[in-house]
């Protein structure tokens, strides 16, 4: 409850222009005597609305220092031609709506966004179309703004030449709400960002993540989709994150991973979708997450969770058509299994109370000989695998003794 009460006290996008009576507008044409952004700029007062009109701008390096609405009509082209940053934000209260935005010039020097935003509160980013810009949308320093609406998409050809979509250092109570986020080298960057959201958003296509989560403390992540990732997601060295109704799908390759929680305490993971990623959820160093009413359906492995992972909830969750379920690389357990359905239960439910009569064993040995030798993965399906299934039931002691999930149910869970 803590998380959502900062987000009432966030500027609706309306009152970003109610700035008194006396505000006024000015608009910018081609071919009048108004006819660049930056003069208009100039020329405006605290409050103003700079309309620009339909047309192509070649213009970059627009400081704004002063509260003020930047709207396009009709998607005006704003062409930086492969130079620098177009709008630099440095006053509270601007929003910029409305304008498409290209053709950033790649530095190996300075992060180069198409907006930045420095040390600003309650600036809204909206409805914007960014294209080939590098970095897309970058905020530093700031507080309670709105990233809303945007399509912003790169054209990353490597990792040492892209930026990220959206970039944010150092935050807290922000939005970052129905955004599309693709081609980048991540789609979706914090650090040090506090008490914030992230709704909505899909992210797809990116060259590393989809989302990377650093440092980061209080912040609720729901609703998202993140799509075909070169790593998939990761959430790193924070605590107390809300990770609600996501989905992770078709992240795949021999580093990748639907996400990745490492060094991470004290969250919630409820009601996501993993579906044919290598790895569902990779974990390391995680401890008190609570992983309940998952879908875990077609992944590689559903989870692999590291034995310095502790005191783990894995709850009422669906595996189902993983090629393994579980993989650790302990012989102990320091978390709990109970109550999730798992398609590979060999188990029967004799009372009909839908829980099985004797617990399910998620970890299987040519899983933990994979994971050794990944070689090993051709014979996936041959009659070895039946030998070692039947050599695991005779000898169980050769696989963690302590994983297992005491009440496995016996049908799938239908969420709400």
């Amino acid at each position: 409850m803590r998380i959502r009460l900062y987000f009432l006290f966030l500027v609706p996008l309306v009152s970003v222009l109610h700035f008194g009576l006396e505000a006024g507008s000015l608009h910018v044409r081609k071919g009048t005597q108004l006819d660049t952004i930056k003069e208009a700029i100039a020329l405006a007062g605290k409050g103003d609305t700079i309309f620009v009109h339909e047309g192509t701008y070649l213009e970059n390096q627009m400081e704004i220092n002063k509260p003020m609405a930047i709207i396009g009509v009709n998607k005006p082209v704003i062409d930086s031609q492969g130079g620098d940053e177009i709008f630099i934000v440095k006053a509270d209260q601007v929003l910029i709506q409305g304008l498409t935005l290209q053709n950033i010039g790649v530095s190996h020097l300075k992060d180069r966004a198409a907006i930045r935003v420095v040390e600003a509160r309650n600036v809204i980013i909206d409805n914007n179309l960014l294209l080939n810009t590098f970095f897309g949308i970058y905020l530093q320093n700031a507080s309670r703004c709105r990233v809303l609406n945007n399509t912003i998409r790169g054209e990353a050809y490597d990792e040492m030449n892209a930026g990220n979509a959206i970039h944010i250092w150092k935050g807290s109570q922000m939005e970052v709400i129905n955004n599309h986020l693709s081609q980048h080298r991540d789609g979706i960057y914090f650090e040090f960002v506090d008490q914030s959201l992230i709704r909505g958003n899909t992210s797809q296509d990116n060259m590393r993540y989809g989302l990377h989560f650093m440092f980061s403390n209080y912040d609720t992540y729901e609703k998202n989709i993140f799509r075909r990732n070169g790593a998939g997601v990761a959430v790193m060295f924070s605590k107390q994150i809300r990770m609600i109704k996501n989905t992770f799908e078709e992240n795949w390759g021999g580093s990748s991973y639907g996400i990745l929680l490492k060094e991470i305490s004290d969250g919630l993971m409820v009601q996501n979708t993993f579906i044919r990623n290598t790895i569902g959820v990779y974990a390391e160093g995680a401890n008190r997450i609570k992983i309940e009413k998952n879908d875990f359906i077609n992944n590689g492995k559903a989870m692999d969770i590291k034995g310095n992972c502790i005191d783990n909830e894995i709850l009422s969750n669906n595996f189902i058509g993983n090629t393994f379920e579980v993989l650790t690389n302990s012989r102990s357990n320091l978390n709990h299994f109970e109550g999730n359905y798992w398609a590979q239960y060999k188990g029967y439910d004799l009372n009909k109370d839908g829980i099985g009569d004797f617990p399910h064993r998620p970890v299987n040995l040519f899983a933990l000989i994979t994971d050794k030798i990944p070689a090993a993965n051709m014979l996936l399906h041959s009659f070895l695998v039946d030998a070692l299934d039947m050599a695991e039931r005779m000898f169980p002691e050769i696989i963690p003794e302590h994983l297992s999930d005491e009440r496995p149910r016996i049908k799938p869970y239908t969420y709400d």
